[in-house]
């Protein structure tokens, strides 16, 4: 018998993966993820992409899946479409740094919307977030796609086509054309995330979601892709990323218990994660000087990847959208200087645009710490230098902050931050029932109450 592909391998790990019976660490773990992305949703309700994602949903009536924060249901890819975008518009969700950066519960709201479609048990859907994570975690681990001009969505393609396999129930062979499908016929360039960013930034890893539900329903109709995809003469190996080791056997399961989500990181800040420790930084030194029309200069020192993608070009010295202000971390350290925080309200026109953070930013620069990249993507640290025009100076050194791996949120910092972000929109009473919902979410069968709390009031 011949050697099996990676995507065969990885068929054959979805399809043996457990669809209950996970260990309460990691089912804690889900639901978690599952209140933390219920709160960014919350905090995108009203945006302009999601208004657009939603007209479109709209012309597709189906009584299949629901979008939040309406009473439209429509298919399950462009359920995931229009929900997707809400778990990512704020930049609020959580994440994960390996050879390449990205964030898995990009993966959540496809992974709801196939449940719903296909009746799937609350333990089922659990398990298919778990996958999904699994296996999108380990891509990032195995290689870089943003410094071959690719975006780091491309591995959402490979994970939500196994874990809507999963949901749906397919054998190894249709799970294996499934990722064939997505991986050959959706790659996105790394342009999303570079000069002045659009809405699209925050519509890309929704998207790889959607067309893995569509690859993977054209691979359980009978249709079948490119093979072998990776290691293929024109494929994803030779085109995007160059050979790399995918050693499925050591993925998580129940005999060795490493799963993934446990090393997925949570976010304070609605900004870019690498930059968190910048904005910690910022913020204990505004607590130091107490006049900051005192500052000559600002020096910021990161690691070479947070200086390529972060202070790559003038845009980050002057951003024009929100997309761009919270991938600046020029903008991201002014903003914190002044107001001791960063909030939805930070990334506002008229904060992007004030004179007093353009000044900040004008005396700022950004230079790679050779030791600081040497920490990276164990530790995103950053390091802020200010030199006063008298000369004094004041340093912060940030290597970790809240939501790391050393200072994990709890389930109050979840709670606290969903009701932050719910209180605009929808009742205490509908509040309590969300959060009702995902503690029993093992035991779930029928996820419309869910849909109904999180209604607009």
């Amino acid at each position: 018998m011949s050697e099996m592909n990676i995507a065969q391998r990885l068929a054959q790990y979805t399809c043996e993966f457990a669809s209950d019976g996970l260990p309460e660490e990691i089912t804690s773990l889900v639901r978690k993820r599952v209140v933390d992305s219920l709160a960014c949703i919350l905090g995108a309700y009203g945006s302009d992409p999601v208004e657009s994602a939603i007209i479109v949903a709209s012309t597709v009536a189906v009584d299949s899946s629901s979008v939040f924060g309406t009473t439209l249901r429509t298919t399950p890819e462009l359920a995931a479409f229009a929900n997707g975008i809400m778990v990512r518009f704020l930049d609020y969700n959580d994440g994960y740094m390996g050879l390449e950066p990205g964030h898995p519960s990009d993966n959540i709201p496809a992974c709801l919307a196939l449940a719903e479609a296909e009746g799937a048990s609350g333990k089922e859907f659990i398990s298919a977030i778990v996958l999904a994570y699994e296996i999108q975690m380990r891509l990032q681990d195995a290689a870089s796609l943003n410094k071959c001009g690719w975006d780091h969505v491309n591995y959402i393609n490979v994970a939500m086509a196994a874990a809507a396999a999963k949901l749906m129930k397919l054998n190894p062979t249709k799970t294996e054309q499934a990722i064939n499908i997505a991986l050959s016929s959706h790659l996105a360039m790394r342009q999303v995330r570079s000069g002045t960013l659009s809405d699209w930034k925050g519509c890309s890893a929704a998207n790889a979601a959607r067309n893995a539900i569509f690859s993977a329903q054209l691979s359980r109709a009978g249709m079948t892709g490119p093979s072998p995809i990776f290691e293929g003469t024109m494929g994803f190996f030779k085109q995007v990323t160059g050979e790399f080791v995918l050693d499925v056997d050591s993925f998580g399961n129940r005999s060795n218990g490493n799963y993934a989500i446990q090393r997925s990181l949570t976010k304070t800040f609605p900004t870019n994660g690498e930059l968190h420790t910048a904005v910690w930084a910022a913020i204990e030194l505004s607590a130091q000087i107490s006049d900051l029309r005192e500052i000559k200069t600002i020096h910021i020192e990161t690691s070479e990847f947070n200086k390529r993608v972060l202070a790559d070009t003038s845009e980050k010295w002057r951003p024009k959208t929100r997309e761009t202000a919270d991938h600046s971390l020029p903008y991201n350290v002014a903003r914190a200087l002044l107001d001791s925080n960063i909030t939805l309200e930070s990334y506002s026109l008229n904060k992007i645009s004030d004179p007093l953070v353009i000044a900040l930013m004008d005396k700022t620069t950004v230079s790679e710490d050779i030791l600081l990249t040497k920490l990276f993507p164990k530790h995103l640290a950053n390091r802020v230098t200010i030199t006063l025009v008298s000369g004094e100076k004041f340093v912060s050194e940030m290597i970790s902050g809240p939501g790391s791996l050393e200072t994990p949120m709890t389930d109050s910092d979840f709670e606290r931050k969903f009701r932050r972000m719910a209180k605009p929109h929808i009742s205490n009473a509908a509040q309590n029932r969300v959060l009702e919902f995902v503690v029993n979410l093992e035991h779930q069968t029928d996820y419309t109450p869910l849909f109904k709390a999180m209604s607009v009031t």
